[in-house]
């Protein structure tokens, strides 16, 4: 149960306190949890995209409005984590120096750009998704931003003086990478009816992308570090979403 309270407090703002004390072993157990409470937001997210549809909303502005509901029960701590990830890469300085620019606490242009790019394409995505219905889609898309996070806890060290980091880092195992994205491609398959290879491939291809991201800013970095995790939490949920939305045939 550490585990799970530790995950909820973690990755939401609902009130449940976590453990007094956190190590290594705890912080595995709730990043390991990770995909289950973005199912919980994925599903939240797309019965609130469904309501406000019904409620005569635009779809457009559905989305806008779910993208921010999602930034809101997660403190916002994702996209930051995106802004300070672009900001370091965009430093072209050592890794000292960009550790020290994502911690500064500022957006900076690269960060700025960042973020409209990766909300504009979640909430137009969201938006056509929920024009045909796409319900089970939404949620796969914010769950599969959490499996991300699984990947990304794999193999990697932490990077130099990152707390969250060194907690976090390298604690999952290769069956726990696989048998998530293994379940989440099985469930993509009734994301998209009539094309049962688009949800697969949207998943497929979301968690390459967010790899690929992981393992430069590893590079970059020196190491993992919680602004890289956000970063591929919000660059999955983007990329899956979009890919997902390619099919979709508004009425």
């Amino acid at each position: 149960m550490n585990g799970v309270r530790l995950a909820i407090s973690w990755l939401t703002v609902l009130p449940v306190r976590g453990p007094d004390a956190v190590n290594r072993s705890a912080a595995g157990r709730a990043i390991l949890l990770a995909p289950l409470i973005g199912a919980l937001l994925g599903a939240g997210a797309a019965g609130l995209l469904w309501a406000l549809s019904r409620a005569g909303a635009s779809a457009a502005l559905a989305g806008l409005l779910v993208v921010g509901a999602l930034a809101l029960i997660t403190r916002g701590m994702h996209l930051d984590g995106l802004a300070d990830t672009l900001d370091g890469l965009g430093s072209y300085g050592p890794p000292e120096r960009a550790r020290q620019i994502m911690k500064s606490g500022g957006a900076g242009p690269f960060g700025v750009a960042g973020l409209a790019f990766t909300i504009g394409i979640q909430a137009f995505s969201f938006a056509a998704l929920a024009e045909s219905g796409r319900w089970l889609a939404v949620a796969l898309a914010v769950t599969t931003g959490r499996i991300a996070v699984i990947l990304a806890c794999r193999g990697i060290p932490a990077a130099p003086d990152t707390g969250f980091g060194i907690l976090v880092a390298d604690t999952q195992s290769s069956f726990a990478a696989a048998a998530w994205s293994v379940l989440a491609v099985a469930l993509a398959v009734f994301a998209v009816p009539g094309r049962p290879w688009l949800g697969p491939a949207a998943v497929a291809l979301g968690l390459t992308v967010s790899a690929i991201l992981v393992r430069h800013c590893a590079r970059r970095f020196g190491g993992l570090s919680g602004d890289v995790l956000g970063a591929a939490v919000e660059t999955t949920v983007a990329f899956t979403a979009a890919v997902l939305s390619l099919a979709v045939q508004p009425g």
